[in-house]
């Protein structure tokens, strides 16, 4: 006991396993530049490229829901433990085919693959072990901070990247990648992660592996506050990803192909995100969390999506972007916290994975119904003479481009109403009271 009660613990172990996931993060952002980079030149083929994507996210969904259960079932601290170092294998074996001039994309796939197996477990395992690591005033700060390092990964991966392949290639980019990893394997290990109190919703829970894989679908179907945050989280992911799927190639139409324009735009969205996670990570959020939730999804949609619709220059467009991403932690640190306030810890790792599989569910739909709208039905209808022309023009414009526009202005009051909205159902408006709080309601029984 004197051994494990000597770790760190509380804020300050949890800030030493932040800095150990934030190293890793930027191994894994640097290794993806320099392997799309090489991917590319190899093939010159975009399709490929999202075929890597593919084959990792895919798997990842499928395991999600058995990952959360054995998450449930196993030490925390092991299950994150694990997904690190199976990712730091994966990376070894594309080291070794790289430096051994063996290395070809189809083993992507599969090293993709298994990568997005075992990172099944990573988020559920995390996001549960905060519960039990930080107080729950903290919840808030801990998840902004989280999402600081997922933005700052994304923009000083790269950067570091693109610095360093000139000078050690790609086989040293891969190798600090695998460092990484096992630099946030020591992290763990070297603190003190609790492991959840056993409670009366655990035990109801018990059973076969099937029946706690899909425990979490039943336990947010039977609390409608719960339900309520995922939908509008369902329709706010949906509406966004239908947006920003075409803002390549709505900048790219309406600047003659500037890649220097479009660059630009995404650097201050990046920026944007890591404002909003330096802001969450310092203040926590508001005290009623359901505010951030809700409040940040009508701000996305008034400032941020709506804005970008509007925009015809590089001036606007990245304003509304700026502000679209800044959003971003606020919305997901409060979500987050609340229920990690509500759900029993030792349920957690099944009503996450089950959460994040809903909402994921959004990307490869939206992608679909984003494209198809911009390509099929805005644009044409924007044109000269097509029917949407004559009422939306003086917004828009009539010139390529301006369908997508449109869309994003479309999608923009959507979001708005989809924050809005939330407020007009006292399950979500009110979630905070009507759930209690897993400490305040909660059986301890023996195991």
């Amino acid at each position: 006991m004197a051994e494990i009660s000597s770790r760190p613990t509380g804020m300050r172990g949890f800030v030493i396993f932040w800095f150990g996931q934030m190293v890793s993060l930027i191994g894994t952002s640097m290794s993806q530049f320099a392997l799309t980079i090489w991917a590319y030149k190899l093939t010159g083929s975009a399709t490929t490229l999202a075929l890597v994507y593919f084959f990792y996210i895919t798997p990842m969904l499928i395991m999600s829901p058995i990952a959360g259960a054995l998450v449930d079932r196993s030490n925390r601290k092991l299950m994150m433990m694990i997904s690190d170092l199976a990712a730091g294998l994966a990376g070894i074996v594309v080291l070794v085919l790289y430096l051994s001039g063996r290395l070809q994309v189809w083993q992507l796939f599969i090293t993709g693959a298994f990568t997005g197996i075992f990172q099944a477990f990573q988020w559920p395992a995390f996001s549960a072990a905060i519960t039990t690591m930080v107080p729950k005033e903290q919840y808030g700060r801990a998840d902004g901070m989280m999402s600081l390092a997922e933005t700052g990964s994304s923009i000083f991966g790269p950067l570091l990247a693109g610095v360093l392949i000139g000078v050690i290639g790609l086989g040293g980019i891969l190798a600090i990648d695998v460092a990484s990893f096992f630099f946030a394997i020591t992290t763990v290990l070297i603190v003190h992660v609790p492991q959840p109190p056993v409670t009366e919703a655990g035990v109801q829970s018990r059973g076969s592996l099937w029946k706690e894989s899909i425990f979490g679908l039943f336990y947010i179907l039977k609390r409608p506050s719960l339900l309520g945050l995922q939908i509008v989280f369902l329709f706010g992911n949906f509406l966004g990803e239908v947006a920003f799927i075409v803002m390549a190639p709505l900048i790219l139409t309406r600047t003659s192909n500037n890649a220097f324009i479009f660059g630009t735009v995404n650097s201050v969205g990046a920026l944007g995100g890591l404002v909003g996670g330096l802001i969450m990570s310092a203040w926590g959020g508001p005290k009623r969390k359901v505010h951030g939730v809700l409040i940040g999804w009508t701000l996305s949609g008034l400032l941020g999506i709506l804005l970008m619709g509007l925009g015809r220059g590089v001036i606007v467009w990245s304003i509304g972007i700026f502000f679209a991403v800044l959003m971003t932690p606020l919305i997901n640190g409060c979500n987050q916290a609340i229920w990690q306030a509500k759900v029993a810890p030792d349920v957690q790792g099944r009503v996450f994975s089950i959460r994040r599989l809903i909402a994921q569910v959004t990307i490869p739909i939206g992608t679909l119904v984003g494209g198809i709208l911009a390509e099929r039905v805005m644009e044409p209808a924007m044109h000269s003479g097509g029917p949407f022309a004559a009422i939306f023009s003086p917004l828009v414009g009539v010139d390529s481009g301006a369908g997508m526009s449109l869309l994003f202005i479309w999608m923009g009051i959507l979001t708005m109403m989809v924050g809005l909205g939330g407020y007009a159902f006292p399950s979500i408006r009110d979630a905070e009271d009507i759930l209690p709080d897993y400490d305040l309601g909660t059986v301890r029984v023996p195991v």
